[in-house]
């Protein structure tokens, strides 16, 4: 699959009869498994839809994926009930197609701009510290009021240009993730204003 888009290459694994578990994803995609999943993964918190608490679940194994690229981990660690669990119908049914709709947009337009650098070890590092910060922005939010969403984008957006190796689309996930995190601030603090007001 080496001359595939990612977008064919995302699609012919969701048509295929292999396994749509983590694990399965891991096989397939190798070394580019931790971008991938966590694009999958925060691309539910990322839709504008109530989604419930499954959000968290998706969440909270994205920072772990985080950490281990911070600690420069090569492989995907998680425990294998996780790993051979299926992906379930959001993602599988709803997800996965919608994702590679978006992402085939992005590939008309993205370069392999600075891709040795976004490629390079250390820069992993920094990358999983980014994404850290946008999953725990997104799994803070409060419920239901939609604050999820900027920064879980920024996270799949980020992931993206981890996956297609350019460095323009991993400043706009940053962008994106960044007014997330600013517009949680200061609605946040509108509404412990307007709760001290009535108080």
């Amino acid at each position: 699959m080496a001359n595939m888009l990612f977008s064919e290459e995302l699609e012919k694994w969701h048509k295929s009869s292999q396994p749509k578990t983590l694990a399965g994803l891991s096989d397939v995609f190798a070394e580019r498994s931790f971008a991938i999943i966590i694009l999958l993964l925060m691309s539910i918190p990322a839709l504008p839809l109530p989604t419930g608490g499954i959000t968290h679940i998706f969440e909270l194994i994205t920072a772990l994926l985080t950490l281990e690229m911070i600690a420069g981990r090569k492989t995907i660690w998680l425990p294998a009930k996780w790993k051979k669990r299926e992906l379930g119908e959001t993602l599988k049914g709803k997800a996965i197609p919608f994702i590679v709709r978006r992402v085939r947009w992005f590939e008309k337009y993205s370069r392999p701009r600075f891709r040795r650098l976004l490629a390079h070890r250390d820069f992993a590092r920094v990358a999983g510290l980014v994404l850290l910060i946008f999953t725990i922005a997104a799994f803070v939010a409060p419920p239901f009021s939609g604050l999820d969403t900027l920064p879980a984008l920024g996270a799949v957006v980020v992931s993206l240009s981890l996956i297609l190796g350019d460095a323009v689309i991993f400043l706009a996930g940053c962008a994106i993730g960044v007014s997330g995190i600013a517009l949680i601030f200061i609605l946040g603090e509108a509404a412990l204003t307007a709760f001290k007001h009535f108080f």
